[in-house]
Parts: C-alpha cells; structure tokens; sequence
C-alpha cells in the first residue's frame, strides 16, 4: 500500500532558474557590492582624515609647550618652533608659533597661536597664554 504519492506537477514547472531570475539575482548582488564598496571608500577617506586632525594636533599641543617652556621675550612678535620629528607620520608638516603682548606696554602675559599646517593647508590653529614667571 502507498501512502504517498508523488505528483508530476511540481517537477515539470521547476526544471531550473529562468533568465529572469537570474538577473534579478546578479542586480541584488551587484547592489550589495556597490553598496559595501561605497562604504570601504568613504572608511578610507574618514581614517586619513582623522590620522591628518590627531598628527597635527599633538604637534600643536607639543609646540605649545615647547614655547610655554622656553625663556619669556617680551616684545616678540613670534617664537621659533620646536624641531618636528622625522619619519612618514610627519611628512609634510610644519609649524608656525605667533605670539601678541595682551597688553600694551608688555606686562609679562603673551598670547601664543600656534598654527599647523599639511602641505600649506592649515590643519589645527590651537591658542594659549605664556606669563613671565
């Protein structure tokens, strides 16, 4: 005795993936790729901006005590920056320190700008305060 019975219905539709599918297939994919693709690049792009923001601005925080730490020069317009290190993570970087009495005459109190800048594109301009101690 049978208790199943196997019908023909289902095996003569289904012989295989039509053209259609298939296409319908390869967009979907082709859609995922685009989309991870697109996201890979724009990681890429974000990774080696921040490296470029993080680089720069420990060197202004570097430069910055490197003036605060140097002797008081009244009158000066400008201190000369530290030596920045070589090696790749430094390529193409400089730095420029700017300093302005707060008052007039100079009373001992200067205001330090220090700027610094990726292939003379400023990067980070970072602002502090040197006393005569």
């Amino acid at each position: 005795m049978r208790l199943f019975r196997t019908s023909n219905l289902f095996a003569r539709r289904e012989r295989g993936t039509t053209l259609i599918e298939t296409a319908v297939a390869l967009a979907v994919l082709g859609a995922i790729a685009v989309t991870f693709l697109s996201g890979l690049a724009t990681t890429t792009k974000v990774v080696g901006l921040t490296d470029e923001q993080t680089t720069a601005e420990s060197l202004a925080q570097s430069q910055m005590e490197w003036v605060k730490n140097a002797s008081y020069s009244y009158n000066a317009t400008a201190y000369s920056p530290a030596s920045i290190p070589g090696g790749k993570d430094y390529i193409n970087y400089s730095a420029a320190i700017v300093a302005e009495p707060l008052h007039v005459p100079d009373d001992g109190i200067q205001k330090i700008t220090v700027t610094v800048k990726r292939s003379d594109k400023e990067v980070i301009k970072l602002e502090g305060y040197k006393v005569d101690r």
